[in-house]
């Protein structure tokens, strides 16, 4: 069952590396995550997943020690996910974007409490399948914990990646009572070709835990919300 939850988003600027000069404009909401992060090690699960959104091609799961990279950002820096050797185990695959910050999040954290391995949800996964593998990641252990990655619309002005979409902000704002107050249903119910539209790619992960919750009874707490560079950023936590 789910015991614990935490939501992050997903850019690489939230590796200062990558950030560079403006590294410290984000740092309100690296303290956050790592705030999530520590809530999730709280509650002492047997595993912990991290899902997050991925292209076709790195859709599925990946082992422990999954690599992940930033060099396509200019950065020398590699990361793995959590402990262990991945073998064959990736197909020599990498981890796709979303899975990569989760991993340096984990880094940057220490993170030790629990086994680690990695879900990337395809973008273009309908709701109902993103619920069935949210159900089925919660059945495999005993106390299953998700950090789930994954940003709002990137269409909140007009220097946002995906221009000004006037639907944007109602949107993000939606999504963030949502996810600040766990209500499965209400992330159930997104509409996939809206968020498309938006470009809110994290959709499809967010859904997968709306299925990993139902019936776990938790409670939720949104830690932070912000729209830099006109991409919605949220940060919960549930428990």
């Amino acid at each position: 069952m789910l015991v614990a939850a935490a939501v992050c988003p997903c850019p690489p600027l939230l590796v200062p590396e990558v950030a560079a000069g403006a590294a410290p404009e984000l740092d309100p909401l690296r303290a956050a995550c790592l705030d999530a992060v520590a809530v999730l090690a709280a509650a002492r699960p047997d595993r912990l997943v991290v899902a997050g959104p991925a292209p076709e091609d790195g859709a599925g799961g990946y082992p422990a020690g999954a690599r992940g990279s930033f060099r396509g950002f200019g950065v020398a820096l590699d990361v793995r996910l959590g402990r262990g050797d991945a073998g064959d185990g990736t197909d020599g695959r990498t981890l796709p974007l979303s899975l990569t910050v989760a991993a340096w999040l984990l880094e940057r954290t220490g993170w030790s409490a629990a086994p680690v391995t990695g879900l990337g949800v395809a973008e273009s996964l309908a709701p109902a399948d993103c619920l069935a593998a949210g159900r089925e990641l919660a059945a495999r252990d005993e106390r299953v914990a998700l950090l789930v990655m994954g940003d709002g619309s990137a269409r909140r002005t007009v220097k946002a990646p995906g221009y000004l979409d006037e639907r944007a902000e109602g949107f993000d704002a939606a999504s963030a009572a949502a996810l600040g107050s766990a209500d499965t249903a209400a992330l159930a119910a997104l509409d996939p070709a809206t968020a498309r539209e938006l470009q809110a790619v994290g959709r499809p992960a967010w859904q997968v835990l709306a299925g990993a919750a139902e019936g776990a009874g938790l409670s939720g707490r949104l830690l932070h919300e912000e729209a830099p560079y006109g991409v919605g950023y949220h940060v919960a936590v549930w428990s």
